[in-house]
């Protein structure tokens, strides 16, 4: 069963598809009313489904005309692809991160649902071990590690 934020962001995702741009501008106030909930609801969508590790900018202007813009950034060639990736990990990432940045290679249809499996079981910090105190470096390390192995061949 969904809930309501996964029809949100269905919505949200479908719009995007359709724009020629890769972009939308929504005003939170009529989203909350289409779908019956509160704007904090939609908050939530924004900043937990639509991040930069899921190939997302989220812009927006306050005020009684404002509005929220959410971009999708486009994936370069692959050479740029694994050099933006390994920077946007960093020297750490957090689980949650490492499983947006899996996801949008998934959506992008770059690695496979088995490949994405595997990465997830690694990166997950029940797997990491236990008692290491740099378990987000030693992740973003794997994490960097798979992409190169997996997109450069």
């Amino acid at each position: 069963m969904h809930n309501i934020s996964d029809y949100i962001e269905s919505h949200l995702k479908k719009l995007i598809s359709e724009s020629e741009q890769g972009l939308i501008e929504i005003q939170r106030g009529d989203l909350a009313e289409k779908f019956k909930c509160v704007p904090s609801q939609i908050n939530y969508v924004l900043t937990t489904r639509f991040t930069l590790e899921k190939g997302f900018v989220i812009e927006s202007r306050r005020g009684g005309r404002g509005y929220i813009r959410i971009v999708k950034v486009p994936l370069n060639n692959q050479t740029n692809l694994i050099h933006d990736l390994c920077d946007l990990i960093g020297k750490e990432i957090t689980p949650l991160h490492a499983e947006g940045i899996i996801q949008r290679l998934l959506e992008e249809d770059l690695i496979t649902a088995r490949e994405s499996n595997l990465m997830r079981a690694i990166v997950k910090s029940k797997i990491m071990y236990p008692g290491l105190a740099e378990q987000d470096q030693l992740r973003a390390y794997l994490l960097k590690v798979m992409i190169r192995a997996i997109l450069c061949t």
